[in-house]
């Protein structure tokens, strides 16, 4: 096999996401979280983008929109529902976060929505991982821990430091990822969100 002809990290992207998409998933999150914060059951959102229809991995993030602050961040790392379907699943799990205390409906508003679609997982080598570019998820025995491409930007962190970082979030120790049999994955994302 040529080296061309190698899967490589991200080569796997499908359909790119429109503006109209990017719009629409950020409208259906924050209409699915106005319905959840005041009582009504989740249904599966109304859609005709074919792209939206297709499976994909997708996070969502809440942050307080005067000073940026976590406010909430779930998400899935594998596809399993189409994507319009992800979003709205987790812009309730991000609200309800259990690191943080439920978001009340009168919070919604300060509120600013971020939403990260991630391409397949590939196993990824440690001298391989490109800050800024790739998320990653390491997984040993019943450890498991994931951050977005962008955690080691905003911390400041080069390769090493997010690699460390990952661990710590994972319950390992920080040097965890240069052992043998660890399970180290990348992925790249499509970020976006609300503007203020």
């Amino acid at each position: 096999m040529s080296e061309d002809s190698e899967p490589r990290l991200g080569s796997d992207i499908q359909a790119e996401l429109s503006e109209a998409d990017r719009r629409e998933l950020l409208q259906t999150a924050r209409q699915i979280l106005d319905d959840y914060l005041h009582g009504a059951e989740f249904s599966t959102p109304d859609c005709d983008s074919d792209v939206l229809l297709q499976p994909r991995a997708s996070f969502v993030t809440l942050r307080r929109r005067e000073s940026g602050e976590l406010r909430g961040c779930r998400g899935e790392s594998q596809p399993r529902r189409p994507l319009i379907e992800s979003v709205a699943q987790m812009a309730i799990a991000a609200a309800t976060d259990p690191r943080f205390p439920p978001v009340m409906a009168g919070e919604l508003a300060l509120l600013r929505i971020e939403i990260s679609v991630l391409t397949p997982l590939m196993a990824i080598q440690p001298n391989e991982v490109e800050v800024g570019r790739h998320g990653l998820l390491i997984s040993v025995g019943p450890h498991s821990g994931l951050l977005l491409p962008h955690v080691p930007e905003s911390q400041g962190w080069g390769r090493e430091d997010f690699l460390d970082g990952l661990c710590r979030k994972a319950g390992l120790p920080a040097d965890a990822w240069k052992a043998e049999g660890i399970e180290l994955y990348g992925f790249e994302a499509d970020a976006w969100a609300e503007e203020d």
